[in-house]
């Protein structure tokens, strides 16, 4: 006997229903997450020291000798930007500028990004920060006197990374706290960058969950979430079509006919 229209539909919804069910429920665990949890909380705000000012004594040299400087070491062909940042109570000029490196293959020219950190009192250009001063600048940046857990040198980080996209080479500074916090120190910029605790990591695994970008984290539009958006309102389509054939079935098997006497 042939499978009726109703059958097939019954079917393929309890199919879909099923598949979808699940990414349903990481959306809406993840949407609860998001909604109950307080975003300073997850971003470490509460364990931020705000950033140390400098004096307004202090003699400065001009940026323009800086760059004087550097052109004797490096070419410089864009400027990105220049600023004038405090590292352990001293005065420096935080550089970043672009050079453009002759590329011998193609014969082209590649833009390099390029950093530099120099004394803003007497011009000297300076070094990265070593593991020491980075480890004294999160230490310096973080709300309490924990302890040093760890610190690791980061020179490449992977799309899942919870530093990923931000500037390396990067020194993580992990503390011994109840939030597992971990604070990211630039060296070749000289200032913190980020905060990571066990908030934002579950916030940052949850939020994949619901972008379904499971390559990157953070792209809302990728082609697996479109499909299961569609995938979700052929569903909830096909959930209306059983629901309407059920009933129109239903109407006929109570339909009554007048008998003859």
């Amino acid at each position: 006997m042939a499978k009726s229209k109703h059958y097939y539909i019954r079917k393929t919804h309890r199919w879909l229903g099923v598949i979808l069910g699940i990414q349903f429920l990481l959306w809406t665990i993840g949407g609860l997450y998001f909604s109950w949890s307080n975003m300073d909380e997850v971003h470490g705000d509460f364990q931020k020291k705000n950033a140390p000012l400098l004096s307004s004594d202090i003699s400065l040299v001009s940026p323009t000798m800086v760059l004087d400087t550097i052109r004797r070491v490096h070419r410089i062909d864009s400027i990105v930007s220049i600023q004038l940042i405090e590292i352990l109570g001293k005065p420096f000029y935080q550089v970043r500028c672009i050079s453009a490196i002759h590329n011998e293959t193609n014969h082209e020219h590649d833009m390099q990004a390029m950093n530099h950190l120099a004394d803003a009192e007497t011009g000297d250009l300076r070094g990265p920060l070593t593991k020491e001063e980075a480890t004294e600048v999160a230490k310096r940046r973080f709300n309490g006197e924990p302890e040093v857990k760890s610190v690791e040198y980061l020179t490449a980080t992977n799309n899942h990374h919870e530093y990923r996209e931000n500037p390396l080479p990067a020194y993580a500074i992990t503390f011994e706290h109840p939030s597992k916090a971990t604070v990211y120190v630039a060296s070749e910029l000289g200032t913190v960058q980020k905060f990571r605790n066990n908030k934002w990591r579950i916030f940052d695994f949850l939020w994949m969950m619901h972008t379904m970008d499971y390559e990157g984290r953070d792209n809302f539009g990728n082609n697996l979430l479109r499909f299961f958006s569609i995938f979700g309102l052929v569903t909830v389509l096909s959930g209306f079509a059983l629901f309407f054939v059920s009933t129109k079935r239903k109407k006929k098997k109570t339909t009554h006919f007048p008998t003859l006497n």
